[in-house]
């Protein structure tokens, strides 16, 4: 029998924004992945802290935005495990929970071109595909050529979570660059305002 292909999208999701959505919809209907799941990241080792909105509502917002696609799923994984997390442990935690799948790490081409910095990722190279995004001025380093590296022609998509934080601390209504519901959470807390 054929394992189950899940890719994992790896993120602070500070908050999810239609970047997000856009680039895993590509990536469900352009690979042969059955399902994509959002790992939603408590505290990135490379980044900063004090702008990370707490864990339990970048998830909320994360379910309201996948909750009508099947093929979605988002996975907390992280935030019973020691922080700061760290990719490898997390995937070798979720391969002995789940040895009938093949799990596919989707990651950004500057992530790619920094791979060579994260902990023990020849181990990710030796046991893990990874499905790599375009990314604007980045080209991949040396491991773009990598058995273990799969190049995606996903659209680029210029949308950051840092962009939707500074324009709602400036009062601006950018509901379109957000799924629906997570952003109508975000109002009614009204989480980044200043």
């Amino acid at each position: 029998m054929s394992k189950n292909k899940i890719g994992l999208f790896f993120g602070s999701f500070n908050p999810v924004h239609n970047g997000h959505m856009m680039l895993a919809n590509y990536i469900v209907e352009f690979t042969d992945l059955d399902s994509i799941w959002f790992v939603v990241s408590p505290q990135n080792p490379f980044k900063i802290q004090q702008s990370m909105l707490d864990e339990k509502h970048r998830l909320e917002m994360l379910e309201l935005a996948v909750r009508n696609e099947p093929r979605f799923e988002v996975c907390d994984i992280e935030f019973h495990m020691p922080k700061p997390s760290y990719t490898i442990d997390t995937l070798m935690q979720l391969s002995k929970l789940h040895p009938d799948t093949d799990f596919y790490l989707i990651c950004g081409m500057d992530n790619l071109t920094n791979f060579h910095r994260w902990k023990n990722y020849q181990a990710i190279l030796d046991n893990y595909h990874l499905l790599v995004y375009p990314r604007k001025g980045y080209a991949g380093g040396e491991l773009l050529n990598h058995k273990s590296v799969q190049l995606i022609e996903a659209p680029e998509i210029e949308v950051s979570s840092t962009f939707i934080r500074d324009a709602i601390a400036k009062g601006k209504d950018i509901r379109y660059f957000m799924p629906n519901e997570s952003y109508k959470y975000m109002i009614d807390m009204k989480f980044y305002n200043d």
